[in-house]
């Protein structure tokens, strides 16, 4: 929602890739400025503890061994205390307040992957033999 928001407020003041912020006049930045305020305080940014009512809704739904996190850092975003990777720990560190055990915590960071991975590869050796 927040980002259909923010693109029809582009729109609105016909922002671009040609047509930059810039090229606004004082007053009509000064009235984005404010409706993109007013977009942040409706929809504010998401923090750690939001991703892991996330992990929880889905650990409680499907069950700890379905459930994996990973990152995707390429040059910044990210969520309010994970803005970065020097900043993964404090997701552990919110897992770990939950109750979250090692072990849980181990299969969430890729412990899970690790297990369907070589399973995949056991049945897919399985299958190339069987294929021979």
């Amino acid at each position: 929602e927040k980002k259909a928001a923010i693109r029809a407020l582009r729109e609105a003041f016909e922002i671009s890739a040609e047509r930059k912020l810039e090229a606004l006049s004082d007053e009509e930045r000064a009235d984005y400025d404010q409706r993109l305020a007013t977009i942040d305080t409706a929809w504010p940014a998401a923090n750690v503890s939001d991703l892991v009512d996330h992990i929880d809704y889905a650990v409680h739904l499907i069950g700890i061994d379905h459930v994996g996190i990973s990152s995707d850092f390429d040059g910044g975003g990210g969520i309010e205390g994970w803005f970065d990777a020097s900043e993964t720990p404090n997701v552990t560190t919110e897992l770990v307040r939950r109750g979250y055990n090692e072990e849980q915590i181990r299969k969430l960071w890729g412990g899970n992957l690790l297990r369907v991975w070589r399973e995949t590869e056991r049945v897919a050796a399985q299958l190339q033999r069987l294929a021979e």
